[in-house]
């Protein structure tokens, strides 16, 4: 790894924060470097508030939304709620069809089948849309690039309101409204909203009409934690916010499918790392596996006895998804070597048989061994069809527009793309998207970095400390895990590996024979040599707690280490 030590802000800043909120400067400095210069920035960050959120007015075209569907619960239009199979799309369907349910009983929902129509809008979905005598179509967490589709159903007297966070193409499809904060025209003050975050918008207009508050919506703030969570969007500005609210519904009063998912492992309270990897695989799960129906099914079930059914039968789904993520990533891993491609800039592989609902999974495990920007192609109807995944800093959106003429269709974010392609054109696709990385990539980016916030001593770990560094939370992107580094460490002597094939590392470290830590560094087992012997390191760790035999003490989480 490497480790990149962040700059340390200017001193005078520093005091002068610290002394504004009356804590130690090593506090003052992790705000600084997260932008939070004031005491009322302060005072926002640790203390969001419900009221803080955005004016939904703000965004383009929301009164255009808001009129349309307005205009269709007077005339009793049927209203199709249509989304994408992943979490953030039948997250943003769960919310958008309860909450118009409470206003209309001619709504209902389409999640368009991973395998039969791919992804976003389809004409498949459209046809269901005439078949039923659907006259508006809202669209969620897709459909800002779908141009024809929409063209296609206003020819058949189907309006669309789009409601997307994904970047634009140069043309618009002809909408009634297209809600998208990343539009070129579009003003409105925060820019990273998921697709639920973006549908909770709409939903905020709607209810403001109606005389109602921000807060009585905040039955739904668990879908949005969770789509933003699981989305990867920054957890910065109105994101924050939305997310810590987000995670107090669903620690106190989650809507019956999350608690159903949420009882089966067990789990007392969440944080939203626990959304990204218990929650929102599940729900995922049901896309990948099966069909995105049983996800929004679990999420707008009103019964708790019904949801436990479903739950369970989503958990079958991840059993299955993680059988299938495992064998795939042994052969496309097999794959590799057998090319020897270890020595690309790039990482990309095929094989027919693969399962689609797993290969972005699947991109993500080969980027932990290889860590190259990377694609994972599949056989898809009489196309290929692939999950692209980044490196920290790489844009693998432009990579994939550089190689545009090889494609037939792809859309996405800096990290994480989906595209199509004739099969024909693997082999150019191939060739040409690692000449594009090679040659726009700084090399540099091909080491997995680890961000240090500060180098700290063992002493300057204390619980007062780390009760400030929790309500950091929530974290992710633009907000992340605090991570510190110490030198002249020393094992105490009982340094061990543990775990399956003893992949992890445990001991109890010390700094002059003084504070004593316990550490685990997960995937760290072969690092054990490094401080056999009580040798002096260095390390990197995000300081955690360990709950055990009901006593709570301070540990470190291991990133990496180093000889000193």
């Amino acid at each position: 790894m490497r480790w990149t030590l962040k700059p340390k802000p200017e001193t005078t800043k520093t005091v002068k924060l610290a002394e504004a909120l009356q804590v130690e400067p090593l506090v003052a400095t992790l705000l600084l470097q997260r932008g939070i210069e004031t005491y009322e920035a302060a005072k926002s960050f640790f203390r969001p508030s419900i009221n803080d959120l955005h004016d939904p007015f703000l965004m383009k075209d929301m009164d255009k939304a808001v009129a349309r569907i307005e205009t269709a619960f007077l005339q009793n239009e049927n209203i199709l709620v249509y989304g994408d199979y992943d979490v953030d799309g039948t997250s943003s369907v769960a919310l958008m069809s309860s909450y118009l349910k409470t206003r209309s009983e001619t709504i209902a929902t389409y999640i368009p089948d991973r395998y039969m129509e791919g992804y976003g809008i389809s004409y498949k979905g459209i046809d269901f849309a005439e078949d039923n005598d659907f006259s508006l179509i809202i669209a969620l967490d897709c459909g800002v690039k779908a141009i024809e589709k929409v063209a296609y159903a206003k020819e058949k007297g189907i309006d669309f309101i789009i409601c997307d966070h994904h970047r634009p193409g140069n043309e618009l499809p002809d909408a009634s409204a297209i809600l998208d904060p990343k539009r070129d025209d579009c003003k409105y003050p925060f820019k990273e909203l998921c697709g639920c975050g973006v549908g909770f918008k709409l939903v905020h207009a709607l209810a403001h009409n109606q005389g109602e508050s921000v807060e009585d919506l905040a039955e739904y703030l668990d879908l949005v934690a969770t789509a933003i969570g699981a989305d990867i969007v920054p957890i910065t500005g109105e994101n924050r916010a939305l997310a810590y609210f987000g995670l107090q519904v669903i620690n106190t009063n989650p809507r019956p499918g999350i608690k159903a998912i949420i009882n089966l492992v067990e789990k007392d309270e969440l944080t939203i790392t626990d959304v990204v990897f218990i929650v929102a695989p599940r729900i995922n799960a049901a896309g990948r596996m099966k069909h995105g129906n049983y996800a929004v099914n679990l999420l707008t079930e009103t019964d708790y006895d019904l949801a436990k059914s479903g739950a369970a039968e989503i958990e079958i789904f991840n059993s299955d998804r993680k059988d299938a993520d495992k064998r795939i990533t042994k052969e496309a891993l097999e794959q590799i070597e057998i090319l020897n491609e270890q020595e690309r800039f790039t990482t990309v592989v095929y094989e027919e048989s693969w399962h689609k609902g797993v290969i972005g999974i699947v991109a993500s495990r080969l980027i932990e061994t290889y860590y190259r920007p990377t694609l994972v192609f599949t056989k898809s109807g009489d196309k290929l069809a692939a999950s692209a995944r980044s490196v920290s800093g790489f844009d693998v959106y432009n990579a994939l527009e550089a190689c545009s003429e090889h494609i037939e269709q792809f859309g996405g974010h800096k990290y994480a793309a989906g595209l199509t392609l004739n099969e024909e054109k693997y082999d150019d696709f191939k060739n040409a998207f690692e000449r594009v990385v090679s040659q726009t990539i700084d090399k540099s980016l091909l080491t997995p970095e680890v961000k240090i916030d500060a180098q700290i001593d063992l002493k300057e770990i204390t619980p007062k400390f780390y009760r400030i560094l929790r309500q950091f939370a929530p974290f992710g992107p633009g907000n992340m895990t605090p991570i510190f580094m110490t030198e002249y460490l020393k094992d105490t002597g009982y340094g061990k590996c543990v775990g399956e094939d003893d992949t992890h590392l445990r001991m109890t470290v010390t700094q002059s024979g003084v504070e004593k830590y316990v550490c685990i560094g997960f995937g760290l087992g072969d690092k054990l040599e490094l401080v056999s012997n009580k040798k002096l390191f260095k390390s990197v760790y995000a300081i955690d707690e360990n709950h055990w035999q009901g006593n709570v003490s301070l540990q470190l989480k291991l990133r990496d280490l180093k000889q000193q």
